[in-house]
This record gives C-alpha cells, sequence and structure tokens, in this order.
C-alpha cells in the first residue's frame, strides 16, 4: 500500500491507511511533526506511516546488501516507544533481524553497531525539537549515517509502496545495554584533577547518562535539568540555543563550577560554559580541542562545517603545529562521512557535533566523548581554568546560529536565490556591509567573505522549516552586526522568510 500525505486525524483513514508527508525525509535522516494535544497542526505521519517507513528502510538495507541485522532504540518522548514498535515491525516484514537496546542516546546505538556487530541502524529521536516532533537517524555502514543519496532512495521506496516484503524477520530485546555503553566510555578514562562539573540535559534522555558518566571519570557532578521529562518544561535540550546555555551559565556562577557542559535531547551534541559564566560556540570549543590534539597528534587533520569560525586556518597555536582544517558541509551525516574520507583525527560543527576518530573514538558523533576530552584537556592543564584556555584564543566576535522561519518546500530555492544575489553582487562590483567581496563559499549554501575576513553564512536547515544565518568578524562586534543586518536585508528580499528564533 502506498503511504498518503493528506489524510486527517481523526477519520476512518487516518488509521487505517499510512501517512507519511515526503518533507519529512530531509539530508540525512528523518523529521516529521507528529503531533501534540496543544497544537493545531495538523501530523505529517501516522503509526502506519511509521510501518511503511520500517518497510523501506528493510528494503533498502537489503537492496545494498548490509545483511540483515540492525540495531533499534528510541529518545524519552511519550510516544517515541510506540514509533520504535512500529518501526520494528516494518523492518521485520522485510526480513530484518531487529536488535532492540530500549531507550538510547543516538551514540549508544551507534556503538551497539559495534558492540552487536550490526551493520544497521534506526534511532528513533527528534534530537532537540520540540515536543510533538520525531524522527529516524539511520544507517548501514558503521560508523556513518544516510547522507542524501540514501535518503532520497529511502523516500522513494516508501512513497512509491515498493517494499520487498519477504519475511523471516526475527525481534530481540537486549537487555542492560545501558551499562556496556557507560561501562565503554569510562574505560581507562581517569582524571587527577578534581574537576566541579555542571551536567545539563534540558530533562532530555542525556539526563540518564552524562551525570554517570562524568561522576565515573573523577567529576564532581552539578546536575541541573536532569529528571527526564518529554514535556520539556523549562527549554529544550539544545545546547547551540542561548536559553539553555544562559541556564548553565547561571548555575556555573551560582556553584563556582570549573566547567558547564550541555547535552541535546538525544546526546550527540555537546555545548560548554566557562567557569567565569561565558558561554562558548561549539565551534571555538573545537578549536581548542584541536589545539589540544594536535599539540599530541602533529599534522593532524580536521574537517569543520561551513558555519564554523574562521580560526581553524589562522590560528597561530594550529598553524605551528601543522594542523590542517577542511571546511565542509553542515550536517553530522556530511562531517562524519568527510571525516572518515579523509581519515581526519576530528570533526567539529559549530552545532556541537564533534567526530573523534580512533585514537580518541570510533568516529561517530557522542556528547559524551566530547564532554570527557573537555575534561581531559582541563586535566592537561593543571594551571589554567577553562574561561584561560578560552582567553588563549585569537579574538573573534561570533553570533550565535539564528534561523528564520522559512517552509520546507520551498528554503532550497529560497537559498539559491540567495546565493545567486551574492555571486551577482561579486560580479558587478557591488559591496556588503561596506567591504570588497573576497570570496564566497558555496558547499553548502552560501558564505560570504569581505576583504577584512568578516563573513556571514545562509543555508537551508536539513531538519527544520527554517534557514541558517551565522555571522563573525575578527575585526570587531559592530563590524559583525553590520554583516548581519547586510545579509538580513538580502534575506528579507524573499517574501517566505520569516522571523527569527533568536538573533544577536
Amino acid at each position: 500500500m502506498k503511504p498518503r500525505a493528506d489524510l486527517q486525524p481523526n477519520s476512518f483513514a487516518f488509521e487505517t491507511e499510512p501517512l507519511v508527508k515526503p518533507t519529512g525525509f530531509r539530508e540525512y535522516d528523518a523529521r516529521w511533526w507528529f503531533g501534540h494535544p496543544a497544537s493545531d497542526t495538523p501530523p505529517e505521519l501516522n503509526l502506519l506511516g511509521v510501518q511503511a517507513l520500517g518497510m523501506g528502510l528493510g528494503t533498502l538495507i537489503r537492496r545494498l546488501g548490509a545483511g540483515p541485522r540492525i540495531v533499534v532504540g528510541h529518545d524519552f518522548r511519550s510516544y517515541s516507544l510506540s514509533i520504535k514498535l512500529a518501526l520494528a515491525q516494518g523492518l521485520m516484514a522485510a526480513g530484518a533481524e531487529v536488535k532492540d537496546i530500549g531507550l538510547a542516546l543516538s551514540p549508544m546505538a551507534y556503538f551497539a553497531q559495534f558492540a552487536l556487530d550490526a551493520p544497521s541502524v534506526a534511532m528513533v529521536t527528534a534530537s532537540h525539537n520540540e515536543n510533538g516532533w520525531t524522527g529516524v537517524k539511520m544507517g548501514c555502514e558503521r560508523p556513518l549515517t544516510f547522507g542524501p543519496d540514501e535518503m532520497g532512495q529511502l523516500r522513494d521506496i516508501v512513497l512509491s509502496g515498493d517494499f520487498d516484503l519477504v519475511g523471516g524477520g526475527s525481534y530481540e530485546t537486549i537487555e542492560g545495554f545501558r551499562e556496556r555503553y557507560i561501562d565503554d566510555l569510562v574505560d581507562g578514562v581517569s582524571l587527577n584533577r578534581k574537576l566541579r562539573v555542571v551536567a545539563a540535559c534540558g530533562n532530555g534522555t542525556a539526563g540518564a547518562f552524562a551525570p554517570q558518566v562524568l561522576e565515573r571519570i573523577g567529576c564532581e557532578v552539578i546536575p541541573l535539568d536532569t529528571e527526564l521529562d518529554f514535556t520539556f518544561p523549562r527549554y529544550n535540550p539544545n545546547p547551540e540555543d542561548m536559553e539553555m546555555l544562559h541556564a548553565i551559565r547561571d548555575k556555573v556562577l551560582e556553584t563556582g563550577a570549573d566547567v558547564g557542559l550541555g547535552f541535546d535531547g538525544d546526546g550527540d551534541r555537546c555545548g560548554v560554559v566557562d567557569n567565569e559564566g561565558r558561554e562558548i560556540f561549539s565551534d571555538k570549543v573545537g578549536v581548542m580541542l584541536a589545539r589540544d590534539i594536535s599539540d599530541r597528534h602533529r599534522d593532524a587533520k580536521f574537517v569543520v562545517d561551513v558555519k564554523s569560525t574562521g580560526l581553524f586556518m589562522t590560528d597561530p597555536v594550529l598553524v605551528a603545529n601543522g594542523a590542517t582544517t577542511d571546511y565542509w558541509k553542515t550536517g553530522h551525516s556530511y562531517i562524519k562521512r568527510r571525516v572518515a574520507e579523509l581519515g581526519a583525527i576530528a570533526g567539529f560543527e559549530k552545532s556541537g557535533h564533534f567526530f573523534f576518530n580512533p585514537p580518541i573514538g570510533r568516529g561517530y558523533d557522542d556528547g559524551l566523548v566530547t564532554a570527557i576530552a573537555v575534561c581531559r584537556m582541563l586535566d592537561r592543564n593543571p594551571g589554567k581554568s577553562m574561561a584561560d584556555l578560552y582567553r588563549d584564543l585569537p579574538l573573534t566576535f561570533g553570533s550565535p546560529t539564528m534561523s528564520p522561519h522559512c517552509p520546507d518546500e520551498v528554503k532550497y530555492e529560497v537559498v539559491d536565490r540567495v546565493v545567486a544575489r551574492f555571486a551577482a553582487m561579486r560580479d558587478a562590483g557591488e559591496k556588503i556591509a561596506g567591504h570588497a567581496i573576497a570570496d564566497l563559499v558555496t558547499v553548502n549554501g552560501v558564505r560570504v567573505v569581505a576583504d577584512d575576513g568578516t563573513w556571514g553564512l545562509v543555508r537551508a536547515s536539513s531538519n527544520k522549516p527554517e534557514l541558517v544565518v551565522v555571522v563573525e568578524s575578527p575585526v570587531s562586534e559592530d563590524r559583525k552586526i553590520e554583516m548581519f543586518r547586510a545579509v538580513d536585508a538580502i534575506l528579507r528580499e524573499n517574501g517566505e522568510v520569516g522571523e527569527y528564533n533568536q538573533s544577536i
């Protein structure tokens, strides 16, 4: 049966036919509005649609030759368990051998691919999205997750109903896997420096993991919003949002902690606040960790996303250590794959997805591995605080990630218009924010760079009906604001662009 995109809730058809909105198939994972009692927005997916997704995923991994074994897990939302079980039903209908690890973080599911010798993974999570959203992060080539090619194939299979329903699938519950994952994280890690650490989880799934992990490596943990509550009563668990970072800041200053660490809803990202209460954007944390890594691994290669600070190219410590950096497309699947392709020791995203290859990690994004890396960096610098390490970086003036609303159906078209507009300005010799355009980086949206190094980025969000805007200046706060206003003025030429979730 082919899924439909137009079913209405509270109807007979909604209970008997699969609903799958095509826009839920994103660039590198899947996200749908599943529904919320307080919202009038109609759902984009029902449980029969999830079952169809499972049949499509089972069909795809069979056609890709990945073998039948697949790990499934779910985050802590009121409906995630139901979605996972419907997904598993579909997978089994397509012959998959399902290994259910239960309530999990996304990196716990990635770890399970290695520990259970399973080529494939399907983690039910909407990460930091508001309650009412659901999604699935998928892959069949550890430690990688799907990119646009695989997501396009999956979309076509599901929407056309082109399933291979071979049967013969199986289902196994894996007991005690949370403990196995935590044991692996802390193996061989013991800090010499007693650190007081705020562990902030925004009431997301990481609350069941992060405090215990940090305690076991020797930290004194100050918990903040670690109780699991899928209503997210204080703020969404998103360490890229200023609301969460401000809450961590306040707790750090209140308690005199050495560092504040914030985790997103499915635990694959980590945000950092220093001991003086400064929220350190994750790209700057990446520079600090790159310094630490390149001191021990000379001529190291790093990958960062186009939203990230220009310091990866200009920082004198990284230059002296022979480090090189490749700027690549934003998105956990893109950076993960690029790290693997280039044999880089690590990859960093401004959103807080960090990827560590051996000897640090297994190549996938894990917020707890990042937290441990930050603590070990502090441990290796006993005479310096987190604020001292931050002050050691060259000064730049950067914005948070800002996200004006833009419908999924048109956001890529809008970005294409913006890219063309900046290209026309460059070709005509027009200035941006009063300066000549020195470069346009178009590997992912457009990063327009002025002749003084100030830059602004516009790209389409891969998982929400939004655009993404970031600006940075090595000159001054005023230049940063000037660039933002110039970029925003170009965006406002497109009527589909709405209000920002936050601004500078």
